[in-house]
């Protein structure tokens, strides 16, 4: 495990994306696994200056998400789609044909899930996959369990979520209560990992993950079984 400690959110998102930029020049066919939230915004923000600028293509790159809450398409504002497209897909040379986010409008998300699953597999696996982590360990949408699952599942969302995903609706009684996220197995597959986490909040979560037991309760220490994760976190 390599663990990079940055002062900035700045020098994150440009050493994340930094990163993200020379697994493209590698291999511009490759698969990466994406990720929302606020902590990818600003990596998003330089891989998209890195395209204008000539620097990166992503004509031929695939892209797979982790999550998408349970009711929302992607012409919801608040959908994870929607946040791909305003904040990526919309500004760079991807073939959105090309971008696969869970189905969370499914009317059989167990079957999603699988076909999920089978998509990723049948793209050859992840080659980087890009993570940020929630105040209770969670990566993608998987919460703290008495066990890691392995496949792309259904997950009722932890108070802890609803309230820390509250600031981006109305209220937080609009924020969905159940999401559907790719799970442990193919995480634990990409090739790569890179999970970027910044501010002082984040700080003691970080820690109890890597620097403590693994423990499907704080469910981003099992990357500490991974042969390849970089982690970033800058202080503020």
């Amino acid at each position: 495990m390599k663990f990079i400690t940055v002062k900035t959110y700045e020098e994150l998102s440009e050493r994340a994306a930094d990163l993200i930029a020379a697994q493209i020049l590698v291999k511009p066919y490759c698969v990466l696994g994406l990720a929302t939230g606020s902590s990818p915004v600003g990596t998003y923000k330089r891989l998209i200056e890195d395209n204008k600028n000539g620097k990166i293509d992503f004509s031929t790159v695939v892209s797979v998400n982790l999550d998408e809450y349970v009711g929302l398409d992607g012409t919801n504002d608040q959908s994870y789609r929607y946040f791909m497209n305003t904040n990526l897909f919309d500004h760079v040379n991807i073939d959105k044909s090309k971008t696969f986010v869970p189905n969370g409008c499914a009317e059989d998300l167990e079957a999603e899930g699988e076909f999920y699953d089978t998509q990723i597999k049948a793209l050859g696996g992840i080659d980087l996959q890009l993570l940020g982590i929630g105040l209770d360990g969670h990566i993608g949408f998987n919460e703290p369990d008495e066990v890691f699952t392995a496949a792309t599942h259904e997950v009722k969302l932890d108070e802890s979520t609803i309230k820390a995903n509250a600031r981006f609706f109305a209220n937080e009684n609009e924020v969905p209560k159940t999401a559907i996220t790719m799970g442990m197995m193919s995480i634990m597959q990409a090739k790569k990992i890179l999970l970027i986490a910044n501010g002082a909040a984040k700080k003691e979560i970080v820690e109890k993950a890597f620097f403590g037991p693994v423990d499907p309760k704080v469910p981003a220490s099992i990357l500490q079984l991974h042969p390849d994760v970089t982690v970033i976190y800058s202080e503020n």
